[in-house]
C-alpha cells in the first residue's frame, strides 16, 4: 500500500512540475534557436529577393498600364477627329449637293426650260447640241462623282472610327488584366501585418536574440525561456508580478476589427481619437519601438497612408507561470515608460493614434506567447504563436470601462 502511495505521489509531483513549467513546450535552446537564426536569415534572404522581384514587376506593369492609358487617350483622341471628319464630310456632301441643285436650276431657269432633255435639244445646230449634253452630262458626272467621294470618305472614317472602337476595347481589357496581375502580386507581397518588421530589422533582431539569452547566462542547451523566467525570478528587482485578470485596454471605445482574413491582431477605436492607451494586465515593458513601415507600395496597395513609422510598445506578462506579450502598434506618442518598467492596468503607457501604416486613428492589437525581439522566436514563428485577444477579453462592439 505504502509503495502504491510512493507512486501516486511522485506521479503527481511530475505532473505539477510540468504545469508549473513557465515557458511553451515549443521553446527552443540556444543551440536550437541559432540553427533556426541561420534558417530564417536564409529564408528572410529569400524573401528579400522575392519582394525586389515583385516590386520590379509590379514597376514593369505599372510602367504597361501608363503606356496602355496613353494609347487609349490616343485612340479616343484619334476616334474624336474621325467623328468630326465624318460630320465635316456629311456637311460637305449637302453644301455640294445643294451647289449641284443650284447650277443645275440655273441652267433650268436661264433657258426657260423644265428638263435637261428640253434645254439639249433647244440647240440652234448641231455643234450647239452636242455643247448643251456635254455641260449636262459634266455637271451630273460632276455632281455623282463628289457623291461618290464624299460617301467613300464616310464609309473608310467610319470603318476605321469601328476598329479604333474595338481598340480601345482591346486596351482596356488589356488594362484590367493588368491591374489584376498587379494586385496579384502586391497581395503575394502584402498580407495584412500591420506591425511587419522590415527584412533587416527581423535578421537584426534574430541575431541580437542569441546575444541576449547568452548574456543572461543560459546553458547552451537550456530552454531559453525558461532560463529567461529563471533569471528574473532570481533578479534584484524581484520577479515579475503575476496576472490575476485581463483588462481592456482603454476606457472607452469600439471593435473595429478582429483576427480575420489574416489580420495578426483586434483594431480598436474611440470617439476621443487621442485616448490614453493602458496595459492589459500588469507586467514589464519588453520592448519600445518603431516599426520599419515608410512608404513601401504594399502599404499604399491596401489604401493605407504611411505617415511614419508606427510607434509600438510591447509588455510582458506573467500568466500561469508562462510569459505572453501583449503589443500595442499605431501610437500617437509614448506613456512615462522605459524597457524594464514594470507597469499595472493603470499605468498609461501611450495615447492612441495612426502613426505607421494605418487607415486611421485606432490601436492594434497583438498577443503571443513569445515575441521576435528578444522574446525566443523569430518573426515568423511569432506570427504562429498569436493569442486571439477575445479570447482572453471580452470586447463587445462597443464599450465605456476596462
Amino acid at each position: 500500500m505504502t509503495k502504491r502511495l510512493l507512486i501516486v505521489v511522485a506521479i503527481l509531483l511530475v505532473t505539477v512540475s510540468f504545469l508549473a513549467l513557465p515557458v511553451d513546450t515549443v521553446a527552443k535552446t540556444i543551440q536550437e534557436f541559432e540553427a533556426e537564426v541561420s534558417k530564417y536569415t536564409q529564408e528572410l534572404e529569400n524573401k528579400k529577393a522575392n519582394l525586389a522581384k515583385n516590386d520590379q514587376e509590379v514597376e514593369e506593369i505599372m510602367k504597361k498600364i501608363a503606356s496602355i492609358e496613353n494609347q487609349i487617350k490616343e485612340t479616343e483622341a484619334e476616334i474624336e477627329r474621325l467623328q468630326k471628319e465624318i460630320e465635316d464630310s456629311e456637311k460637305e456632301i449637302e453644301k455640294k449637293s445643294e451647289e449641284s441643285k443650284n447650277i443645275i436650276s440655273y441652267y433650268q431657269i436661264a433657258n426657260g426650260e423644265n428638263s435637261y432633255l428640253e434645254y439639249a435639244f433647244g440647240a440652234n445646230d448641231i455643234t450647239d447640241m452636242i455643247y448643251r449634253l456635254s455641260i449636262v452630262e459634266q455637271l451630273t458626272e460632276y455632281n455623282d462623282k463628289v457623291m461618290r467621294e464624299l460617301e467613300e470618305l464616310i464609309k473608310r472614317n467610319q470603318e476605321a472610327q469601328k476598329e479604333l472602337n474595338a481598340k480601345t476595347e482591346e486596351l482596356k481589357a488589356l488594362k484590367v488584366n493588368l491591374k489584376k496581375e498587379q494586385a496579384r502580386i502586391e497581395a503575394d507581397s502584402a498580407q495584412i501585418k500591420e506591425s511587419m518588421p522590415s527584412i533587416e530589422e527581423q535578421i537584426k533582431s534574430a541575431q541580437s536574440s542569441v546575444k541576449y539569452y547568452k548574456s543572461l547566462g543560459c546553458g547552451a542547451s537550456e530552454d531559453i525561456q525558461a532560463c529567461e523566467y529563471r533569471v528574473s525570478q532570481s533578479s534584484s528587482s524581484g520577479s515579475l508580478p503575476s496576472v490575476g485578470f485581463f483588462s481592456r485596454p482603454m476606457e472607452n471605445g469600439y471593435l473595429v476589427r478582429g483576427m480575420t482574413g489574416g489580420h495578426l491582431g483586434y483594431d480598436l477605436s474611440s470617439n476621443d481619437k487621442a485616448i490614453a492607451i493602458y496595459p492589459i494586465a500588469e507586467g514589464s515593458v519588453h520592448a519600445i519601438y518603431t516599426d520599419s513601415c515608410t512608404s513601401e507600395y504594399w502599404c499604399r496597395s491596401m489604401g493605407y497612408s504611411c505617415n511614419g513609422n508606427a510607434k509600438i510598445v510591447v509588455i510582458k506578462h506573467n500568466y500561469n507561470g508562462k510569459y505572453i506579450y501583449s503589443s500595442y502598434v499605431h501610437l500617437r506618442s509614448y506613456g512615462n515608460i522605459n524597457v524594464g518598467s514594470i507597469v499595472n492596468k493603470n499605468t498609461i503607457i501611450g495615447y492612441m493614434g495612426t502613426s505607421g501604416c494605418s487607415s486611421g486613428s485606432h490601436l492594434h492589437l497583438e498577443i503571443s506567447s513569445c515575441h521576435w525581439k528578444n522574446g525566443g522566436c523569430s518573426y515568423s514563428a511569432y506570427t504562429g504563436r498569436l493569442i486571439n485577444p477575445g479570447s482572453l477579453i471580452k470586447f463587445p462592439s462597443s464599450w465605456s470601462n476596462r
